[in-house]
């Protein structure tokens, strides 16, 4: 399994691309915008992508969904349907944060807790983390003991929670109840800024303290 990490757009959001070596399948996570950086990628590295994920639907991390999807010809999976209002909404997010205008991008599949994805040949479940949006999803490989996080927990923070759909108290909660059992061990990629380790935030994350 290989990653590379794209920083997209104004946000710096860390489009993800996880593939396959030897076979060079792969996916597109959280295409938020600059699609033709992320196609350079994808040629350059000879990549098959077989779909591509979501994990909320704010504008930053979806925004170039629906360009992308038509210039591969896959389908779109996630995030959870609690998260069909932000999707609908995508072009007036783009006016109310100054960002150029993007198509909403209805998924193929709906994802919620208990569901499975394929990414690079290898089955991560689907974890539903609400707080930060209605409908966020969380992906995780127990075996790779590996996980992308999006914007539940970041290194040194935690999502914002302050747009529309966030509530603080419930980010804390899947925090708490999801991504923290998880394991100490468990290497994430988050939707912005560097990687990090549960144990690491565990320790010293200060949104993390009582919890």
């Amino acid at each position: 399994m290989k990653v590379a990490i794209i920083p997209v757009t104004s946000f710096q959001q860390n489009c993800t691309i996880i593939w396959d070596e030897e076979s060079g399948k792969g996916v597109v996570i959280d295409p938020g915008g600059d699609v033709e950086k992320i196609l350079q990628v994808l040629d350059h590295e000879k990549i098959t992508v077989e779909r591509i994920l979501i994990t909320h639907g704010h504008i930053d991390h979806i925004g170039g969904a629906a360009e992308l999807r038509d210039a591969l010809d896959v389908d779109v999976e996630g995030p959870h349907e609690a998260d069909r209002e932000l999707i609908e909404r995508v072009a007036d997010q783009a006016l109310q944060f100054g960002v150029p205008a993007a198509k909403p991008c209805e998924p193929d599949r709906w994802l919620t807790e208990g569901d499975t994805v394929d990414i690079a040949g290898m089955p991560f479940a689907v974890l539903h983390c609400p707080g930060h949006a209605p409908g966020h999803v969380v992906f995780y490989n127990e075996e790779a003991r590996f996980a992308i996080m999006g914007d539940v927990l970041f290194n040194g923070s935690i999502g914002r929670t302050d747009l529309p759909g966030g509530n603080h108290e419930t980010l804390l909660a899947s925090i708490r109840d999801k991504i923290l059992p998880l394991g100490d061990d468990v290497a994430f990629i988050c939707g912005h800024g560097n990687h990090s380790t549960i144990g690491d935030e565990r320790v010293n994350n200060p949104f993390l303290k009582g919890l």
